[in-house]
C-alpha cells in the first residue's frame, strides 16, 4: 500500500506540478486512511469496500475532526482512486457518490479596513527589517498573496514601474496581480537598500530575505506579522492568509466583480477558468486601482 501511495505522489509531482505544502497534506492524508486500513487487516487496495471508507470517515469525525478537514479528506481519496483506475491497478472506486459534508464551507475570518490600517502603518525606522517588515505586510494585504507565493516571490517578478507582481501560485501556475501607489513605493524603498544590506553579499533573487541574508521562511512570516499585530491591539488570531481574505473582502465590498476577485486571487477553481482569460491586464489593473482601498 506504500508503495502505490509514493506513486501517486510522485505522480502529483511530476504530472500535476502541485505545491510541497498540497503534496505533505496528500501525504498525511493517506498515511492516516492507510493506518486505519491496517487496523481494520486490510492489505489490498482491492479489499476496500465503501463502508471501509465511511468507517474511516466516521472515526475521523469522532476525533474531532472539521467538517472542512473531512471535505478535504474525501477529496483525497477521490484523486487517489482515480489513480488507481487509471493506472489499471484497480477496476472499482468506493470513493463515487461519495457525499462531502455540505456544511465545510465558512465564511472566511478578514479585518476591518480600519484594522489593516493600523497594522500596515505600524513598522517603521530606517533599520533594513522595519523597511522590510513594511513592504512585506503591504503587499500581503495589497495584493492578497498567499505566505508561500510571498515568500518565493523572486525580483524578476516584481515591477514596480508599471505596478504588478507576477505570482506563482498552486500547480506553478502564474497570475499578474496588480498594486498600488503604496504598495509600490515601499517596494522601491525596500529594494533600493533593505534588502541589500539585508542579503550581506549572499547571491539569491527572493524579495524578501531574514537577517541572515537568505529568504525568509513561512514561519518567518507568521512570526513577524504576529508581532504587528499585536503591536496593532488586534485582539484575535490573524495569519496571512486572513490579510488574504480582507483583500477580496474589502474589494467586493467597494463594488469590484466577482471575476475579477477570482483572477486575483488565483483559484484553481476548474469552473471559473474559462472566465478568468477574460479579464485582461489592463482591466485588472483598472479594478484595483478603482476598488482596492490602498489601490
Amino acid at each position: 500500500m506504500q508503495t502505490t501511495i509514493q506513486q501517486f505522489l510522485q505522480y502529483l509531482t511530476v504530472e500535476k506540478g502541485l505545491s510541497p505544502n498540497t503534496l505533505t497534506a496528500y501525504g498525511a492524508d493517506l498515511k492516516r486512511f492507510s493506518e486505519f486500513l491496517q487496523q481494520k487487516r486490510r492489505a489490498r487496495w482491492d479489499e476496500i469496500t465503501r463502508r471501509d471508507l465511511l468507517d474511516f470517515l466516521a472515526d475521523r469525525k469522532q476525533k474531532g475532526l472539521s467538517s472542512r478537514s473531512l471535505a478535504r479528506q474525501i477529496a483525497t481519496l477521490r484523486n487517489f482512486y482515480r489513480f488507481l483506475n487509471r493506472e489499471n491497478l484497480l477496476q472499482t472506486d468506493p470513493t463515487q457518490n461519495l457525499e462531502s459534508p455540505r456544511d465545510w464551507r465558512r465564511l472566511p475570518k478578514t479585518l476591518s479596513f480600519e484594522e489593516v490600517e493600523r497594522l500596515v502603518n505600524l513598522p517603521k525606522g530606517g533599520t533594513p527589517s522595519a523597511v522590510r517588515d513594511d513592504a512585506l505586510i503591504e503587499l500581503m494585504y495589497a495584493a492578497g498573496l498567499r505566505v508561500s507565493e510571498l515568500t518565493e516571490l523572486p525580483i524578476q517578478a516584481v515591477n514596480t514601474e508599471v505596478g504588478y507582481v507576477l505570482a506563482t501560485g498552486k500547480g506553478r501556475k502564474q497570475r499578474i496581480i496588480p498594486i498600488g501607489d503604496v504598495a509600490i513605493q515601499k517596494l522601491k524603498t525596500y529594494l533600493a537598500g533593505g534588502r541589500e544590506r539585508l542579503a550581506k553579499g549572499r547571491v539569491t533573487d527572493l524579495v524578501f530575505l531574514n537577517r541572515s541574508g537568505r529568504g525568509l521562511t513561512r514561519q518567518g512570516c507568521w512570526k513577524l506579522l504576529k508581532k504587528y499585530v499585536r503591536l496593532a491591539g488586534i485582539r484575535r488570531p490573524v495569519s496571512p492568509h486572513t490579510l488574504r481574505h480582507s483583500f477580496a473582502t474589502h474589494l467586493l465590498e467597494r463594488g469590484a466583480d466577482l471575476r475579477s476577485v477570482q483572477a486575483m486571487l488565483g483559484h484553481a477553481d476548474l469552473s471559473t477558468t474559462q472566465i478568468y482569460t477574460e479579464v485582461t491586464r489592463h482591466r485588472l489593473k483598472q479594478i484595483h486601482r478603482q476598488f482596492h482601498p490602498r489601490g
